[in-house]
């Protein structure tokens, strides 16, 4: 189906991206591409896809694959049966059945007979009916974008799917039907995701670094349990090597004391013994020698212990390296912060959005998950609660609180800014530059980072500007929103976000589609949204 052999990718700035790659992909795999952000798995599935060239080494496929790119809004010029590719098929097939038998319209429509019954089957299992094949694509969300090139999937009915982060833009019932299709189609699959629940219907697992590609024979929770016997292995050698390099310290503490004190007894014998001074002096300077070598000898041992410490904790993956440190919100626990008596909302006088008024009450220490479809008023209510919205209907009492708002691209973060001048902007606390530096440092921010613009930073690097800007601050807000954090986050990101979030004390609201974040961060309760249809 798919042979990769030492494959290799070089930016045009000469930065070499990954090198090494080898794989081979069985028909009816179905495997999980995962690395952390900037590995290269999106540029490894265009170079399968054909869209990019490898600056060494060899691809071979023996099926042309269908390829699902991450999708922000590049298609939105064209029409449904545009980015589908049947715009010609169909136009080919319409002229066809009123009249013109061209030989042209019979070579493009190649015998595809049933190509607009496919299309309009293949939109309604992907929960689309209704949407006309005429329709600009920059009228749909973000979620129906994404189900418009998983419908092509049973449209094209391809041997070899690559698709690039499927569920980041879908909503639970969409993910639902991604899990399903994905459980019982036929295709060869190849998935970029850090959605753990996909990750876990998929067969095999392929960690991508920047040496290569390691492969797991199983699904996510394989891989956990085996990244975790490693880390486990590793924490067992680590600290193991801390032992010993403690031992070798005090050994050569202990025999320096003993030849010290050797040496001063010798040192006063010699003198009661009357030896002539040459004698005395070729003494001395032997004691002193031996001295040295001694000293030399351990102080080389426990320096190549030093070392051997410093190469196992490299391996340390980055969570195990950060330090968060959050202060408690200022607020007692069980403080009513927003109560809502029969509220609804409407945008430009159309109808409510909730198919039914919202009455709810919120409580400081509380951690609150807020569900429902795409377009049920999600963020509308998060708006409310934060008293940037007036609903329409009913009341709201608001208590006076500390809040901040984090969106899936971290909007707080000033892109003009460098990363030293955006931590400064957080220094509630008046704190003295090297504090902050300290701070920058904990969170995985070094020297060499610190004037670097904000608006280079990745995903998971914006995420934990963001955290050690929280941390700076003289005290911790009483309430953090969360609006789909984990949407341009690897695996490895999440997992510092979800650490991070619990040693968090106040007030917690999130919105988000990831089922596995939202149990590892504790959630105590669910508030369900409606939209009204």
């Amino acid at each position: 189906m798919l042979t990769i052999q030492n494959l290799s990718y070089t930016h045009l700035d000469k930065n070499l991206l990954f090198s090494n790659i080898n794989l081979i992909v069985n028909p009816n795999e179905k495997i999980a591409l995962i690395g952390n952000n900037g590995a290269g798995k999106t540029t490894l599935l265009r170079i399968i896809a054909g869209e990019l060239q490898p600056s060494d080494g060899m691809l071979k496929t023996d099926t042309k694959p269908y390829y699902i790119p991450q999708i922000f809004g590049q298609y939105d010029h064209l029409t449904i049966a545009d980015a589908l590719g049947v715009t010609q098929k169909l136009k080919a097939l319409h002229e066809i059945l009123n009249g013109n038998v061209s030989e042209k319209n019979y070579d493009l429509l190649n015998d595809d007979w049933t190509i607009e019954e496919r299309c309009t089957t293949a939109l309604n299992e992907w929960q689309l009916s209704g949407l006309d094949l005429s329709q600009k694509i920059e009228t749909l969300s973000g979620g129906q974008k994404t189900k418009i090139f998983l419908a092509g999937i049973s449209i094209h009915q391809p041997e070899l799917v690559l698709s690039d982060e499927p569920s980041n833009h879908l909503d639970i019932s969409g993910r639902q039907c991604l899990y399903d299709f994905i459980q019982n189609t036929k295709c060869t699959m190849i998935v970029v995701s850090h959605d753990r629940k996909l990750l876990n219907h998929l067969n095999m697992v392929c960690e991508l670094s920047r040496q290569g590609i390691t492969v797991y024979g199983g699904n996510y929770d394989f891989y956990n349990e085996q990244k975790q016997i490693k880390a486990n292995a590793l924490a067992q050698d680590i600290q193991s090597k801390e032992k010993a390099l403690k031992k070798a310290r005090e050994k050569e503490r202990e025999t320096i004391e003993r030849r010290q004190k050797l040496d001063a007894r010798a040192k006063k014998n010699l003198g009661k013994a009357g030896l002539p001074k040459i004698v005395a002096n070729t003494w001395r300077n032997s004691a002193e020698k031996s001295t040295a070598k001694i000293e030399g000898t351990h102080s080389e041992k426990a320096g190549n212990i030093s070392q051997e410490l410093q190469e196992l904790r490299s391996f340390l993956p980055e969570t195990g390296k950060m330090k968060f440190g959050f202060d408690y919100s200022g607020l007692h626990e069980g403080k009513i912060l927003f109560k809502a008596s029969g509220i609804n909302f409407s945008y430009e006088h159309k109808e409510y959005i909730w198919n039914e008024p919202l009455s709810l009450q919120i409580t400081s220490g509380e951690r609150i998950a807020i569900k429902g479809s795409n377009g049920s008023g999600k963020t509308t209510l998060i708006n409310i609660i934060l008293g940037n919205l007036t609903p329409q209907t009913g009341t709201v009492a608001v208590t006076e609180s500390r809040s901040v708002y984090i969106d899936q691209d971290y909007s707080p973060i000033n892109n003009k800014l460098k990363i030293y001048e955006q931590a400064q902007q957080f220094n509630t606390s008046a704190l003295h530059e090297h504090e902050i530096k300290i701070r920058l440092n904990r969170f995985l921010f070094t020297k060499e980072d610190w004037d670097k613009p904000c608006a280079t930073l990745s995903g998971g690097e914006r995420m934990r500007l963001m955290l050690c800007c929280l941390s700076i601050t003289d005290q911790s807000p009483d309430i953090i929103v969360l609006d789909e954090p984990t949407n341009n986050l690897d695996i490895q990101n999440i997992e510092i976000l979800t650490k991070a979030i619990n040693e968090y004390k106040g007030t917690l609201l999130v919105i988000s589609h990831d089922e596995i974040f939202l149990e590892q961060i504790n959630i105590e309760r669910v508030i369900e949204l409606n939209i009204n249809k």
